[in-house]
């Protein structure tokens, strides 16, 4: 048996669980969260805890096990704790200010570079360097890490510039040759 999957997971007060069919929902003080859960693997509620079981010892199975008990676990987390991600943006004048739900970049073009940020994210400038996301879905918390630095795109001449909508990185007009 999986030594993740056959571990309960606790649900501590204040934390509803409803499971209905292949679906669970978790609800609790930071938000609502559901999963719902692949064919050959189930889950159950016993009082303060949850379960979750594989019928056979099939590969697919096996391999599906730990991975839904982490899920589901993530999500309980998520809905009492949260999640939490800092970043630092390190750079000469960039700077990085939270305009309601969105973001706004200084990275060094004449212009700053707006950023929307995906519902459900809350977002909290503690300076203009230091930027923090938190959110309850562990998916969403990668969200910062991915969408800031593609905000500034390095081309191949070293120099930065600002990527186009479906060209990607724009390329050097011109490359110097070495005369010998």
């Amino acid at each position: 048996m999986s030594r993740i999957g056959r571990l309960p997971i606790p649900v501590p007060a204040g934390v509803d669980v409803t499971i209905e069919g292949p679906k669970v929902i978790v609800k609790g003080p930071k938000g609502s969260l559901e999963h719902v859960v692949v064919e050959p693997i189930t889950v159950a509620k016993e009082g303060s805890e949850l379960l979750v079981t594989r019928p056979n010892d099939e590969r697919d199975s096996r391999s599906r096990h730990g991975l839904t008990r982490t899920l589901v676990n993530n999500m309980v987390v998520g809905v009492t704790q949260g999640y939490t991600k800092s970043m630092e943006i390190v750079g000469v004048g960039y700077r990085v200010a939270a305009k309601g739900s969105d973001l706004e970049f200084a990275l060094g073009f004449s212009h700053p570079v707006p950023v929307q940020a995906p519902p459900g994210i809350g977002l909290d400038d503690r300076s203009a360097r230091t930027l923090t996301c938190s959110t309850p879905p562990a998916r969403a918390r990668g969200w910062l890490a991915r969408r800031a630095p593609s905000a500034r795109v390095r081309t191949p001449c070293g120099t930065a510039a600002r990527a186009q909508p479906g060209r990607g990185a724009p390329r050097c007009a011109r490359r110097r040759s070495r005369r010998r």
